[in-house]
């Protein structure tokens, strides 16, 4: 394993935001409403919201993850559902950063993986783009080599040459 990847931390902001909001007014409600079924319609529109606008945002950010390992891109990601996309570094591929006014300012982009076929593979908001632009490139060079290698030695021996090795 070469590197382990989340989206930028930024993307909590509002909904930790939204959270200490909601426990403030939450609060100030259930301490001044006089009625009990005031205080408990409060109480569930504050559970609601805490689950939608802020443990599902942070379960999504948690379970969206990219691994990087000397032979492939993993891409996993789904809360309810789990999705796993491969990218073979030996494929072959275009790697182009795109940064938009926010990811500049906090020092992270997109890394788009372009590998020829409909749908490229994105790594949305990583810290360090061009870092991990570079590491990419790296491995994809690894790997190329590696497979030229091979095919020349299946190559050599299917012409039928012979090696030996240590022979008199």
């Amino acid at each position: 394993m070469v590197a382990r990847v989340r989206r930028h931390a930024r993307v909590l902001i509002l909904p930790a935001l939204l959270f200490v909001a909601t426990a403030g007014v939450g609060t100030y409600a259930l301490l001044t409403l006089p009625e009990m079924w005031q205080r408990l319609a409060v109480a569930g529109g504050w559970v609601l919201v805490v689950l939608l606008g802020c443990l599902l945002p942070f379960l999504a950010w948690l379970t969206r993850r990219t691994t990087i390992t000397t032979r492939r891109i993993i891409l996993r990601s789904g809360v309810f559902s789990r999705v796993r996309r491969e990218l073979l570094h030996s494929r072959g591929y275009d790697v182009v950063v795109r940064r938009s006014w926010m990811q500049s300012a906090f020092g992270s982009g997109d890394v788009r993986i372009n590998t020829g076929h409909e749908h490229p593979f994105v790594i949305r908001d990583v810290p360090s783009p061009f870092q991990l632009q570079s590491a990419l490139h790296e491995l994809m060079e690894e790997a190329h080599t590696l497979v030229a290698d091979r095919r020349r030695a299946e190559h050599s021996t299917a012409d039928g040459d012979t090696v030996v090795w240590g022979g008199r």
